[in-house]
This record gives C-alpha cells, sequence and structure tokens, in this order.
C-alpha cells in the first residue's frame, strides 16, 4: 500500500494540505511517526516536534497495552480492560513510573535541552506512521489536550476502524488515509518498513525544529 514511511508522509501531507489550519505545529511519534511527520511539516511548511508516550503493559502480558504515559505524566488507561484483567492499583502505578523515566529518557536523547513548545491556542497535528491498538496516541493526545490547544488532528496512514472509532472523541479531526481489513500490524501495509534509527530522528527534528 506505501513504499515506505517517507512515501506515507508525502500521500498524507497532500490529503492535510486541503485543510485549512492557521500555522500549525506537527508533533510526531517516534521514531517512525517522525520520518512521517516531516514529510508533512516539509510540505505544509510547518515546524516539527516530538511527543512520546509508552504503553503500560498488562501483567504477564506487555504487548497487551492497558494504558500509556505521557512526558509530562499524563496517563491514559482503559479502565475496561483493567476491570477485565483485574490488573493491581499498584502495578499500573509501578509500571507507569518505569515507563515515564523511559519516556523522559528518550526527550532528552532526542531534543537535548530545547524547550518544550507551547500547544497553547495553536493547531496541532499529531503524526504516526500507523496506530495498531492506540494507546499510545491516545496517552499523547490526552497530553496534547491538556495544553488547551486551539485544534487536534490527528493525522496517520493506516488504522483499524474500531480504533479510529474510539479514538473519535480525543481529537477535533482524524484523517487516516486507509483503515484496511485484516489489520494485524502497521508494518504489513509497507512494502520497506525497516527500524528508524535515533540518529535519524534527531536529524529531522534538527532540521524541522520550531524557531525559540
Amino acid at each position: 500500500m506505501f513504499i515506505d514511511r517517507v512515501d506515507a508522509g508525502r500521500r498524507l501531507a497532500r490529503r492535510l494540505a486541503r485543510i485549512d489550519l492557521r500555522a500549525p505545529l506537527v508533533l510526531a511519534v517516534p521514531r517512525g511517526g517522525a520520518v512521517v511527520g516531516a514529510e508533512v511539516a516539509r510540505v505544509l511548511g510547518a515546524p516539527l516536534d516530538l511527543i512520546i508516550a509508552r504503553k503500560i503493559g498488562a501483567p504477564h502480558n506487555e504487548e497487551l497495552a492497558v494504558g500509556a504515559v505521557a512526558p509530562d505524566g499524563t496517563l491514559y488507561l482503559d479502565q475496561r480492560l483493567i476491570r477485565g484483567l483485574a490488573v493491581p492499583e499498584d502495578f499500573i502505578e509501578q509500571e507507569a513510573g518505569r515507563q515515564l523515566a523511559e519516556v523522559q529518557r528518550r526527550m532528552l536523547r532526542y531534543r537535548g535541552d530545547r524547550a518544550l513548545p507551547n500547544l497553547t491556542d495553536r493547531a496541532i497535528i499529531l503524526v504516526d506512521d500507523g496506530i495498531a491498538t492506540g494507546a499510545t496516541v491516545a496517552g499523547a493526545l490526552l497530553a496534547i489536550r491538556r495544553q488547551r490547544p486551539a485544534h487536534v488532528l490527528l493525522a496517520v496512514p493506516v488504522a483499524p476502524r474500531e480504533t479510529l472509532e474510539r479514538l473519535a472523541g480525543q481529537a477535533d479531526r482524524i484523517v487516516c488515509l486507509a483503515s484496511p481489513e485484516p489489520f494485524y500490524a502497521v508494518g504489513q501495509f509497507y512494502q520497506v518498513f525497516g527500524q528508524v534509527t535515533d540518529e535519524e530522528v534527531i536529524r529531522l527534528l534538527t532540521e524541522f525544529a520550531p524557531e525559540q
């Protein structure tokens, strides 16, 4: 469906260019989302920054996300799943603390001591290279909303319809190029879906960073 993340970003940017957003800021979810977000920023002439959220995995199954934590400590919790699995509160607290430390480590690695952008009253485009369960994106959206932006648009090349429906109330608008079924993993819709390095993320952020 997509050649690679650059191709996906360019195609996504063409769709976004039809939308009237005043001086948007592109926030990408690294690492893969940084490549897609850079192409969006390039086409729209917008600055690029990052937001990192880490999923909180279920006990004995860390791949099953019961929530996510953002850099400012904002917690998104899937209460339905937590109740269904009877996940202890102290487990969530400990795991959230562990993941928050990793989020902050990565933010420092990617951004250094650069000041965080002010999102208040701004149009924000949150970009990732795709969404599967949506927990980390939900955490990122929650953290963005806390800063009272003027408008929040979630933009991704591909995501399952069910996940988009769950996220619909958390963004003012969602732009998704495709919602194919069956949906097993984001990578199945890319011809090339290699790992993005930290160095590539840092290079892209430096190239498109907002002016301080």
